[in-house]
């Protein structure tokens, strides 16, 4: 009977077998059931240090550990082709998903923002990062040393409008994360960006050259870019973004909702690597390394010094000022920094429908629930065994440097306190 394999044995020898085989397959550890569908992911990215994650998941091999052994992370020369890859997809020679400005996601969802207005569905994954943006302004304005309070350069700019060369205000995407946070500024300031001003769109890599030939006067980027101006001595920082809304949520991982949809599992292992780099780049000890990364030829191909002092926390604003130890560098991971929270979604469609470009009588509720990928997040969070997983969708009542408060719960409140607004 000895020689015989009772029932009993072969289910525990088998599950032995299975442990084993856990444990070798290169699937971060899972079982192939839980292999991604495919391999193979086309991001894109543009040039801002807040793209790091996703750089720093393909340089440390983080998308092969857990399957992804052909994602491709590809430059782009602006967030206007950022778009018409997106529409494309990777079938059309474009791409899935990208380093994104948050409300581009729901502007291609509806069709807003693409060439023939048809929705291209899109998922948000993660955010990316909170803070780390800036306005500057050109050294032209020196004398008025403008900060936080945009008033002081009310006068100047009515003056330039009244000898028929309005002062231009340069951003990277209408609608997008750097056009609201240098409208509230403005507004805030009693300055109104859609009257007292021309707003213009500028490639983030081109805002330094731009300003350097006098294209504009003001302009509103993610670093390095605000760094470079300042080592070039062209201009100088006003803020950074931080100093508007503290920990303010910035730029999103998103995927076309139909690669989403069909590969549920290569999505989640995307979550899975993007998150783990985010870990990585969010350690203080990692930063100079980070620099040294991005700086590269292939990703940025600028001095990694331009880079190095602002995700240090160290602000030279260039007009005399310097901060040592900012609590507005940019976060990659803590503060929950990677959680898309819906409230904030929410503020980005509100403060859009603030300067017209979402229609009063949306259902944001509606399309944040279609769009934000919070579930997503959650069940990846899971997998890695973070213990920080947020039990909420809203971070809560958020302030603002002048004073207004943003409850998601009520965003009509939060419209009917603001002065200037389109067609006020």
């Amino acid at each position: 009977m000895s020689k015989f394999i009772t029932r009993r044995s072969f289910l525990k020898n088998s599950a032995a077998t299975l442990a084993a085989a856990k444990v070798l397959l290169p699937f971060g550890g899972a079982y192939a059931s839980d292999a991604p569908e495919v391999n193979a992911i086309k991001l894109g990215f543009i040039a801002l240090t807040d793209s790091s994650p996703l750089i720093v998941a393909k340089e440390k091999g983080l998308f092969d550990k857990y399957g992804l052994t052909a994602v491709e992370v590809l430059k782009q020369a602006s967030w206007g082709a950022t778009r018409d890859n997106l529409v494309l997809g990777a079938g059309g020679n474009g791409i899935d998903g990208a380093h994104l400005l948050t409300p581009m996601a729901y502007g291609l969802s509806t069709g807003a923002i693409t060439q023939d207005k048809q929705p291209v569905p899109m998922k948000i994954l993660a955010r990316l990062n909170l803070d780390g943006q800036g306005i500057s302004v050109s050294k032209a304005f020196a004398d008025l040393k403008v900060g936080t309070d945009a008033s002081p350069l009310k006068a100047a700019f009515a003056k330039k409008k009244a000898a028929g060369a309005a002062a231009k205000i340069a951003v990277t995407f209408p609608g997008g994360t750097h056009d609201l946070w240098m409208r509230y500024w403005l507004a805030a300031g009693g300055i109104n960006p859609d009257t007292d001003v021309e707003m213009i769109v500028v490639p983030p890599p081109q805002m330094v050259a731009n300003m350097k030939v006098g294209t504009m006067d003001a302009f509103c980027v993610g670093e390095p870019w605000n760094a470079q101006l300042v080592t070039q001595d062209i201009g100088y920082s006003a803020l950074t973004t931080g100093e508007l809304w503290t920990k303010h949520p910035e730029k999103s991982l998103a995927l076309r909702a139909d690669f989403t949809d069909k590969n549920p599992k290569a999505a989640q292992a995307l979550l899975m690597a993007v998150m783990e780099a985010q870990k990585w780049a969010d350690a203080d000890a990692n930063k100079d390394e980070l620099a040294d990364i991005v700086a590269k030829r292939a990703w940025f191909n600028i001095d990694k010094n331009d880079i190095l002092g602002r995700l240090k926390g160290e602000f030279d604003y260039g007009n005399g000022k310097v901060v040592k130890a900012s609590p507005h560098a940019m976060k990659f991971w803590r503060d929950q920094a990677s959680f898309p929270f819906k409230s904030h979604d929410t503020w980005f469609l509100t403060e859009n429908q603030r300067w017209g470009r979402v229609k009063a009588d949306a259902d944001i509720a509606g399309l944040v629930s279609k769009v934000n990928g919070a579930d997503l997040w959650r069940s990846a969070a899971k997998s890695l065994g973070v213990s920080d997983i947020p039990s909420s969708d809203s971070r809560g009542v958020e302030k603002f440097f002048d004073g207004k408060s943003f409850d998601a719960a009520d965003p009509k409140a939060y419209l009917a306190s603001l002065a200037i607004k389109a067609g006020a």
